[in-house]
Formats: C-alpha cells, structure tokens, sequence
C-alpha cells in the first residue's frame, strides 16, 4: 500500500513512521510511505505558500496553485488516481470502522493544512474526504496524518504477524480489549487473575471476553449502548460485575 502526503513539513514523518512496526512494513516493502513538500510548487523565489484570507480576517490561507501542482506531480506518475483525505476538523471522525474501509485503497494520497486552513477551490478539485481525528484543533495536518496512516497500516496482511494481532485489540469488534498481564506473577501485592495460569484455552477466552464487555460498560458507555448483546452476553457481564462487588 502507497501514502503519499502533501506537506510543508515533511522532515516530521520519518522520526516517527520510520521506526518499530511501521519502519520495519516500510523496510520489507509492505508499505511505502512518501512525503512531498508542498514548498518545491512555489512559484515564487521565497517558497511562500500561504496568503491573507479574502474578506479580512486572522491568520493565513494556504493558497491553491502549490498543493495543486504538489498533488499534480503525484497523479502524473501513476496510472491509477489515488483516494485523496484532507485531514481537517470539518471532516468526519476517524475510527476503526473508516480504517478498515481505507485499507482497501491502494494509493491513498493525505493533504496537510496549516496556518487557517487551505483555498476551499483546491479542495474542491482534488478531495474526495475530509477526515478528523477529533472534534479539538491542532497545529496542523501532519501528526492526524500520522496517526491515520499508523492506524490503516496495522491492518495491511504482513505488517503485522497475523490477524489475531489486532482483532482482539480495543474497537476493532466494537469493545474495549480484555487486561494484559505479564511476568511477574505478583506485584505490590496484586496477583495475576487464576484463570489465565490455569492452561484452559476455552475459559480464558470466555473470561477474556467478559472482560471486555466490562470494561466497554464501564469505561465507555457510550460504545456500551451501542452493541447488540445476546442473553448469554448479559448474563456474562451480569456475572462479571457481581464478582467485582464481592
């Protein structure tokens, strides 16, 4: 899979996507990851890419013809156009759900704004999504567009060691992951749960299970509402929240 991201800031990319699971997806060529300064478009000697906003106001617009020309270089080497995102808080909310149909998409093409924002007449003419990773403003484009592309890579075949890697994690089946523990068997005196020592597959998955229905209940709420349990799920989280009251 291809990300390619349109950017003035692409020196932010490889500290972060070029390490652990992501680098190591880039290294055997599962993924490709290229940034592309948003600057080398410029038509002017001083590299400016923003300009006042028409009507008065704060702030700077970044302006058409760089992104344009930037996302042109792009297009005119492929056969094929590529799905193209601006991440903006406009956008819809990025989820699990979003990833996973991204995923499908063989060359996504993600646009960085900054400053007030982009000249809506270029995203008009190359956008096809408007993505947000919440409803707070940040600096700029790049740190969603990380995230993003973290989140859709974890899910291409080989970058992870299989599919059990993930499909047990929090949201990817609409509820909060199950607790971890790891050696050693005590801690300041808590103790690992006696049903993950004692080597049945069957139960563990069960307890593993309610667990998550737990914790989706507690923890959110809001994703609590919004599953279809059946009477042997009630019953489980019914168990589950009487053994914590004991």
């Amino acid at each position: 899979m291809r990300f390619d991201v349109l950017t003035i800031f692409p020196e932010m990319f490889a500290p972060i996507l070029g390490e652990s699971i992501i680098g190591r997806a880039q290294q055997k060529g599962i993924i490709e990851i290229n940034t592309i300064d948003i600057r080398d478009f410029t038509k002017n000697k001083h590299r400016k890419v923003d300009d006042y906003p028409y009507g008065g106001g704060s702030g700077l617009v970044m302006m058409a013809q760089p992104i344009y020309d930037a996302y042109m270089s792009i297009l005119n080497s492929v056969d094929t156009k590529p799905w193209v995102i601006y991440m903006s808080p406009q956008g819809n909310t990025f989820n699990q759900k979003a990833a996973e149909r991204l995923k499908m998409h063989n060359h996504i093409v993600i646009l960085c704004g900054h400053y007030e924002g982009v000249d809506e007449r270029v995203l008009e003419e190359i956008v096809d999504e408007e993505i947000s990773i919440g409803d707070f403003v940040v600096t700029g484009g790049e740190v969603p567009a990380m995230l993003l592309i973290d989140c859709v890579s974890r899910l291409i075949p080989g970058v992870l060691s299989g599919e059990s890697s993930y499909v047990n994690e929090s949201h990817y089946n609409g509820i909060l992951e199950y607790p971890q523990y790891t050696r050693p068997y005590e801690f300041n005196g808590r103790k690992v749960p006696e049903i993950l020592l004692s080597g049945h597959h069957a139960n563990i998955e069960k307890w593993r299970y309610q667990q998550s229905l737990k914790r989706t209940y507690e923890k959110r709420p809001d994703l609590f509402e919004k599953l279809e349990l059946s009477d042997s799920d009630k019953a489980l989280l019914e168990e589950a929240l009487r053994e914590e009251s004991k």
